[in-house]
């Protein structure tokens, strides 16, 4: 079996998965770009690491020529962002903004690997929003961004099919180092939890642990689904 990439890997998400990855048996290639916090994970987990901009030209070519020597058989990208404005202040520049950190690097990242993907019978798992598809006040930024993704997700995993799987998840509001600014607030911490049939907010395992199933061989038969991974929130009212 081939490595497993993780981008994002510094994040909350991205190292819970990595180090769920690790912990079954799965070779991970930490891909992120802090190289200090890289190397930290990297010296916790023992793994290779990758610095790598998101915002950097040519990511197909740079990720095609770094892992060419490597057997790829699953990715993650664990990175995003969350954007909240109500409409009347928006600008284009910042849709532009979000779809640069969170869709368009996908892209660009499996056009790179896809033919290494298809060799090893690879696995891909992005990340969308509970916001796509339950409409939340000042999302229009981040839930369009996710909502390509949803559509990404559907159209790669017809095109692949049945060389890759391609997956999305789909949570709420997960206790990680990029929700801090909103859960600072304990009130307004408080008020996000009990909104969820589950009465929490997510933690960065629950996350993880979909992810990992995902990109694993006990998920072969799943391909080109959105999953919710939110305490019901998307489902229960």
């Amino acid at each position: 079996m081939g490595k497993f990439l993780i981008f994002g890997a510094t994040g909350s998400i991205g190292s819970k998965l990595s180090e769920k990855l690790l912990n079954s048996g799965k070779e991970v290639h930490l891909i992120g770009r802090n190289e200090e916090e890289l190397k930290s994970l990297s010296s916790k987990l023992n793994s290779n690491y990758t610095i790598f901009d998101i915002f950097s030209d040519n990511i197909s070519d740079f990720i095609k020529d770094e892992f060419k020597d490597t057997d790829v058989s699953g990715v993650a990208y664990c990175i995003g962002s969350i954007d909240l404005k109500p409409l009347r202040v928006t600008k284009k520049e910042d849709f532009k903004k979000c779809f640069d950190i969170n869709f368009f690097p996908i892209v660009e990242i499996i056009k790179g690997l896809q033919e290494n993907l298809k060799k090893n019978k690879g696995s891909v798992v992005l990340f969308s929003t509970v916001a796509v598809q339950t409409g939340f006040t000042n999302h229009a930024i981040i839930a369009s961004a996710k909502g390509a993704i949803e559509g990404l997700t559907k159209s790669l995993a017809a095109e692949f099919a049945p060389n890759i799987r391609v997956n999305c998840i789909a949570p709420s509001l997960t206790d990680s180092k990029m929700s801090q600014p909103i859960l600072k607030n304990k009130l307004m911490s408080e008020g996000i939890a009990k909104s969820h049939p589950m009465k929490r907010i997510g933690k960065a395992e629950d996350v993880a642990s979909m992810a990992n199933f995902l990109l694993s061989e006990e998920s072969l038969w799943v391909t080109g689904q959105i999953i919710g991974v939110d305490g019901g929130k998307s489902a229960i009212s």
